[in-house]
């Protein structure tokens, strides 16, 4: 699998050429040159519990977007992690006699994405997207998926932004390990399964509503889909930030993800609410 991500980080950074040499090649001096803009933001969120319970969260996010007259980039990088109090029963002789309590990870996710669009007018584009996840809890340990898709943006006034993506895509996916527990010896014996990757043509859609509500507070909801024959997965985040400063405002997001294709032991849907400080840079 090394190789493999290696190949994917590479087309990751490649994806991303245009958006680095647009920014070198920028010059605010030269009244001939095509308008560019750069913006972005990053987040940042931690919460710690101490007493009665022990508990540490932390979520943080990154969003770099870029454009002009032929180029719209956007990149992506985001982090989950968190440890708390986690039980689990002591079985003997497959009959559970008491819980022991130990601090151990209980939320541990990465994900990175990239997409490069050449635009043919102010609405339409072709775009190139690639996203790596790796999460330890969810049904699928690691996904890679690659699209090339032709993207609209259907409204854009001074507050309402829709824009939609739609195209053909390849999807890479190791599902997450699971163990299987045989009750017919004495005492029960147990196997941890490791299912071999997968991989699939897929089809891949985009949506992102963005919304300017008042002067300082402004709502955004993208909806992800990427559905093969074999694994389907959707997911949806919705944030709703208020400004403080020009540079920094509190956002409330909340994330749902579905997958089609669970292993034992794990779940199709997964929630996440979070609560960050967000700072700004570019255009407002």
């Amino acid at each position: 699998m090394p190789c493999i991500r290696g190949r994917f980080v590479l087309a990751l950074a490649a994806l991303c050429l245009p958006l680095l040499a647009q920014a070198a090649d920028s010059d605010p001096q030269n009244s001939n040159s095509s308008p560019q803009s750069w913006s972005g933001s990053g987040e940042f969120g931690f919460a710690a519990a101490r007493g009665n319970t022990h508990s540490e969260n932390l979520d943080a996010k990154l969003k770099l977007e870029y454009q002009d007259d032929t180029w719209k980039d956007d990149f992506f990088l985001s982090a989950l992690r968190a440890k708390g109090e986690v039980k689990t029963p002591t079985v003997v002789n497959g009959v559970t006699t008491g819980y022991n309590t130990s601090y151990d990870t209980t939320a541990n996710r990465i994900e990175a994405a990239a997409s490069s669009g050449y635009k043919f007018n102010p609405r339409s584009y072709l775009v190139g997207a690639l996203r790596y996840d790796h999460d330890d809890f969810a049904a699928n340990r690691w996904e890679e998926v690659a699209s090339l898709g032709f993207g609209y943006i259907a409204l854009k006034d001074a507050s309402n932004e829709l824009s939609f993506e739609i195209g053909p895509g390849y999807k890479r996916y190791r599902p997450q390990n699971y163990t299987v527990v045989d009750t017919s010896t004495t005492p029960p014996t147990a196997t941890e399964v490791h299912p071999a990757t997968e991989d699939e043509a897929i089809g891949r859609g985009l949506v992102n509503y963005k919304r300017r509500i008042t002067d300082n507070t402004s709502l955004e909801d993208t909806l992800l889909a990427e559905a093969g024959a074999q694994d389907k997965f959707y997911q949806n985040d919705a944030g709703l930030a208020v400004s403080m400063t020009k540079a920094l405002a509190l956002k409330v997001g909340y994330q749902t993800r579905y997958t089609s294709n669970i292993t034992p032991g794990t779940r199709h849907v997964d929630q996440l609410f979070t609560t960050n400080l967000v700072y700004s840079i570019g255009r407002k």
